[in-house]
C-alpha cells in the first residue's frame, strides 16, 4: 500500500496483558524500521529492599511481585536460600512443593487460556462478550481455575500470595481428609482440561515460525517444573549456580525492564513452547495423547500454539497433582531447619511462563546482602520484539487498525506478565 508505506503505530496501552505496556512500530517504505515492546511501568525495587532482610524473608515477599505467579516466586526464593544455607528438603516435602506448583500451573494457564487469549481466535474484544453468547466455556474455564485455586489454597494457606510457604517446607502439612476431597475436585478437572485442549485445538492458527532458541528446565523422568537442569534446543546446559555465566540482562532505553541473552549466543524463549520442547517425551501418556491429537508434534514454534501447548500442561498438572495426592503420606515435620550461614545460593523453577532465576547472598547472620531475580517476562522480551518486526513486515497491506488488533493477539501468545491491567487500546497512528 504505497499510501502508507510511512507509517507509525503507536499501541499506548495493551490489552488483555497482565500489566501496562504499549508498543510501537515504524515503517519506512516497504520496510519495518523499528519495533518496541515498551515495558513503562515504574521500577518496583524488590532487590533493592530485600537487601538487609533476613533470610526467612523472603518467600513471603517476593510473593508479592506477582498476583498470579506467586508460587513461583516463594519456590524460587525457597531453592535459592536453601542452596545458600547448604540445605535439601525430604522427598515429602519436594512433593507437596510440587504438587502446590500444579496449582498455579492449572489456574494461571486456564486463566489466560480462557480470559485472555480465546477472545482473540474466537473474534471476541473480551472474555465478557465469549460469555454472553457462549456462558458454557467461560463458566468451564472458571471452574477449571477454581480447582488450581484449591490446590493453592490448601497448600499455601489463601490462593492469592500464600502464606503457608517457608523456607525448608510449610507451616503447616494438609491432613490425608483435606487432600481427598481436592482429589474429587481434581478428577472432575481433568475431564475439563481435556476438553480445552479439544476445544483449543480447533482454533485457526496463523502460519507463523521462530527460530529462537528455546531454554527450559530439564529432569530425567518427569516433566520440569520446581527443580532441573537449565537446557536450550542449541545444546546448552548449564545448573542455576551458572545462570549468571550464560544470562547477560541489559538495560535498553524503550523498557524499565532488562532484556536478557544467551552470552555469545543472542536472543531467546521461556515458557510453555520451550518447556514442551525441551520436556514432551515426559508427559504423561494422557497429556502426550491430547498433544498428539491436537496436532502438537515434537516441538512447537508457532507462538500461535502456545495455548494448545498451555492446555496440555494443564492436563499434565491435573494428572501430576492427582498422583502426588494418591501418593501423599504426611511429613513427620512440615519443614527442615534452615540455619544461615555466610553464601550465595542459586534458585530456578518453571513459572507458568517460563523459568524464573533467584540469587541471594547471605552473611553468616543471615541478612542479605545481595539479592537478584530474573523474571520471564524479561528474558522473552527480544524474541517477542523479533516476532513482531517479522510478523509485521509480512502484513504491511493491511490497514493500521486491523494491523495493530493483530499485534496485539501476536503479543498476547507469550502472555507477557507486567502487572495486572484492564486498559484497551489508544492508537495513535502518523504516517509520513
Amino acid at each position: 500500500m504505497s499510501h502508507r508505506s510511512d507509517r507509525t503505530l503507536d499501541v499506548r496501552a495493551l490489552a488483555r496483558v497482565e500489566g501496562e505496556g504499549a508498543m510501537h512500530v515504524r515503517v519506512r517504505g516497504d520496510a519495518v524500521e523499528d519495533v518496541r515492546l515498551e515495558i513503562y511501568e515504574p521500577p518496583r525495587f524488590f532487590e533493592a529492599f530485600l537487601r538487609g532482610r533476613r533470610h526467612t524473608e523472603p518467600p513471603d515477599i517476593t510473593a508479592r511481585i506477582c498476583g498470579i505467579c506467586p508460587v513461583a516466586y516463594q519456590m524460587s526464593a525457597c531453592a535459592a536460600i536453601e542452596d545458600a544455607c547448604g540445605v535439601s528438603v525430604p522427598e515429602p516435602i519436594a512433593n507437596l512443593r510440587r504438587l502446590l506448583y500444579c496449582g498455579e500451573w492449572i489456574e494461571s494457564h486456564t486463566l489466560h487460556i480462557y480470559l485472555l487469549h480465546a477472545p482473540d481466535f474466537l473474534g471476541y474484544p473480551s472474555a465478557l462478550e465469549l460469555a454472553k453468547d457462549r456462558r458454557d466455556l467461560v463458566e468451564r474455564g472458571l471452574a477449571l481455575k477454581k480447582a488450581g485455586n484449591a490446590i493453592v489454597e490448601l497448600l499455601g494457606g489463601r490462593a492469592i500470595h500464600p502464606i503457608n510457604v517457608r523456607v525448608g517446607g510449610f507451616y503447616r502439612a494438609p491432613a490425608p481428609s483435606e487432600m481427598a476431597e481436592l482429589a474429587l475436585t481434581l478428577r472432575v478437572a481433568l475431564d475439563q482440561a481435556l476438553d480445552t485442549v479439544r476445544w483449543a485445538a480447533g482454533f485457526d492458527f496463523p502460519d507463523f515460525h521462530h527460530d529462537h532458541e528455546m531454554l527450559a528446565l530439564t529432569t530425567p523422568g518427569r516433566y520440569a517444573i520446581e527443580s532441573g537442569t537449565v537446557t536450550t534446543t542449541g545444546g546448552l546446559t548449564f545448573g542455576p549456580q551458572e545462570f549468571e555465566q550464560h544470562v547477560i540482562e541489559e538495560q535498553v532505553p524503550h523498557s524499565t525492564a532488562l532484556h536478557a541473552r544467551l552470552a555469545g549466543r543472542g536472543r531467546y524463549l521461556v515458557g510453555p513452547a520451550a518447556r514442551y520442547t525441551l520436556n514432551r517425551q515426559w508427559l504423561t501418556p494422557l497429556a502426550l495423547q491430547a498433544a498428539d491429537a491436537a496436532g502438537l508434534g515434537a516441538e512447537c514454534r508457532n507462538p500461535y500454539r502456545s495455548i494448545l501447548v498451555r492446555a496440555v500442561e494443564v492436563v499434565y498438572a491435573v494428572e501430576e497433582a492427582l498422583r502426588l495426592i494418591y501418593a501423599y503420606e504426611p511429613p513427620t515435620r512440615p519443614y527442615v531447619d534452615v540455619p544461615p550461614r555466610a553464601g550465595v545460593g542459586f534458585g530456578a523453577t518453571e513459572a507458568p511462563r517460563g523459568i524464573l532465576f533467584h540469587r541471594y547472598g547471605l552473611d553468616a547472620e543471615g541478612l542479605l546482602t545481595t539479592a537478584r531475580i530474573v523474571p520471564p517476562t524479561s528474558q522473552n522480551q527480544a524474541s517477542i520484539e523479533d516476532d513482531l518486526r517479522r510478523f509485521v513486515s509480512a502484513r504491511l497491506d493491511l490497514d493500521d487498525e486491523r494491523l495493530t488488533a493483530e499485534c496485539e493477539q501476536a503479543i498476547r501468545n507469550y502472555d507477557p506478565c507486567i502487572s495486572c491491567s484492564t486498559h484497551f487500546l489508544d492508537l495513535t497512528v502518523d504516517r509520513g
